[in-house]
């Protein structure tokens, strides 16, 4: 069975999977209406994946006897700059996430809670490798460079993105 604090927080950390959700839907929605379509599939991509992520964790409450609490989920931002821009926005998302996920590890720790850690490691795991994905879109880009043909060669690229 959960502790009420350890369900609060799993419930905290659905509504941010659910925002991480929505706020790769608005970059999808910029970069499809600025044309940058490959953009617009992996972030549209990226937010089926989050998702996932609230749902994994929405179960898991379920299973050990707690109850799922959905809270209100802040609008993102709608507009951006660049497609380079909601990468790097992304990446710097993809760090806060990381850090809540670790506070949720450090609270089965404390608590004792030993499923609780079992499952966050997994979590753990996903952390590394959504800040490795982003990370390596960044490094083409400055590669390659962040506007005109170059840009496009990368969204290019990232339109073969398919949903695992």
């Amino acid at each position: 069975m959960l502790s009420k604090s350890m369900q609060d927080s799993l419930n905290e950390q659905v509504r941010m999977e659910l925002y991480s959700s929505y706020l790769y839907l608005a970059m999808s929605a910029y970069c499809d209406s600025a044309g940058y379509q490959g953009f617009a599939n992996w972030f549209r991509i990226q937010a089926g994946e989050e998702r996932e992520h609230a749902m994994k964790i929405y179960d898991f409450i379920q299973e050990r006897g707690g109850r799922v609490i959905l809270k209100a989920i802040d609008a993102p931002p709608v507009n951006y700059p660049s497609p380079v821009d909601c990468m790097e926005k992304s990446l710097d998302h993809e760090r806060k996430i990381t850090g809540l996920i670790h506070k949720l590890y450090e609270q089965g720790l404390k608590d004792k809670d030993y499923a609780a850690q079992v499952f966050l490691q997994w979590f753990v795991n996903e952390q590394v490798e959504e800040e490795k994905n982003v990370a390596d879109i960044l490094d083409q880009i400055r590669l390659v460079g962040k506007q005109g043909p170059s840009l496009f060669l990368v969204d290019r690229s990232l339109a073969g993105r398919k949903k695992d």
